[in-house]
């Protein structure tokens, strides 16, 4: 391939509901982007086309059509939500273009138009409910955000904990962004679960946790200790959101800001000289970050920067990122990953209380399973998909 400038969209929300996640996920396209193009003795130069539906997810189809058409773009790095990502699917398929999709999501979806560098469900979810079942009891509370991403998370974590013994005490679901929360704490701490799992995002997630702190407190109840609350999502870019309330709650995740790698230790230095103001590195940074990576390597394996030559060049891809190595899936265009577990501080960082022993090959419709029981979890190196 000859000297290139080549242009990628860039699709993030950087006001609503979600804001900090948004600008969180820019700049971690930003930071790979700007390291890419200072490599010495490249041909490749990426040009940022930056894009910002306002945390509408009505606004993200007309958007991505946008970039597309008018701009003449054939690769995406965007969207943080899975409503924001579906409604642009029609729109990629339409028009022979890839989205570079960098956010954990709930599985049950393999588009040739997407490659998926966030975690897929038996990389967190399951995860989350052998170590909930584990160490902290069966009896689970679920409240979430009013879309598809709370409706299958909660659903694959629920037939997880039933399979293990466990029961939910409650579930309940909110319009994204309502912090009109005060009724449903009150009934979880008057429950008095083991656990909370949370699939509310952005600001609604935010106020939970504070009010859900609150509530325990008044009732002389340690909530971070008798009842934590546990997510797939809750990232650093959120925790000084939460303030006096951000220590004590699990995430379940590939990449926390504290893992220990020499790519880690390069990617955080150079993440806190341009976005300390961000907080920490996150897990959808780091997925944005190894989207462009990716996105880079394949138009150079390639020799291309055609949507079928990127594709195919992309399968099997091997990349050393900060969370360890990550590899994309030849069929279904997810990548393994390592699924880890931390427990949040008030530092705005997260302590990491259990990680897989190596990358977990992406199963984003729970079809296949290993050589154990995911609630037993004898071996944490292994992890069966409940079917």
């Amino acid at each position: 391939m000859s000297s290139d400038t080549v242009k990628v969209g860039i699709l993030f929300s950087l006001t609503g509901s979600y804001a900090a996640i948004g600008a969180a996920m820019r700049a971690g396209a930003e930071l790979a982007i700007a390291e890419l193009n200072t490599r010495p003795n490249s041909e490749l130069r990426l040009d940022a086309v930056f894009a910002d539906p306002q945390g509408n997810p009505a606004a993200y189809a007309d958007v991505a059509r946008g970039l597309l058409t008018d701009k003449g773009l054939t690769h995406v790095i965007g969207c943080y939500t899975s409503s924001s990502r579906k409604e642009v699917l029609p729109v990629f398929e339409k028009h022979d273009a890839l989205l570079w999709y960098p956010s954990h999501y709930e599985g049950f979806e393999s588009s040739e138009n997407v490659i998926y560098t966030g975690a897929a469900p038996n990389q967190h979810v399951l995860p989350l409910a052998a170590y909930l079942l584990r160490t902290h009891g069966g009896r689970g509370w679920f409240v979430g955000s009013n879309y598809v991403w709370a409706w299958e998370n909660n659903r694959i974590l629920r037939e997880a904990i039933l399979a293990g013994g466990g029961t939910v005490l409650g579930e309940r679901y909110f319009p994204v962004g309502d912090i009109d929360l005060e009724d449903v704490v009150r009934q979880i701490v008057r429950d008095r679960p083991d656990f909370i799992f949370t699939t509310l995002i952005g600001e609604s997630c935010y106020q939970f946790c504070r009010l859900l702190r609150a509530e325990a407190d008044r009732m002389g109840i340690d909530q971070a200790a008798e009842m934590p609350i546990a997510s797939c999502s809750l990232s650093e870019a959120e925790l000084p959101h939460l303030g006096a309330a951000a220590d004590g709650h699990l995430s379940s995740s590939v990449y926390f800001s504290t893992i220990e790698t020499a790519e880690n230790a390069r990617f955080s230095a150079l993440w806190r000289q341009k976005y300390a103001h961000l907080g920490n590195p996150s897990a959808d940074a780091e997925a944005t970050y190894i989207a462009v990576r990716l996105l880079a390597r394949a138009i150079e394996r390639a020799g291309d920067t055609g949507f079928h030559a990127v594709r195919e060049a992309v399968r099997g891809l091997q990349l050393d990122a900060p969370q360890g190595p990550v590899t994309v899936d030849a069929d279904n265009l997810h990548c393994a990953m390592r699924p880890q577990i931390g427990r949040s501080r008030l530092d705005g960082t997260f302590d990491v209380v259990f990680a897989a022993q190596t990358a977990v090959a992406p199963d984003p419709y729970l079809v296949w399973s290993g050589a154990e029981d995911p609630v037993a979890h004898t071996s944490p190196g292994h992890l069966r998909v409940v079917r």
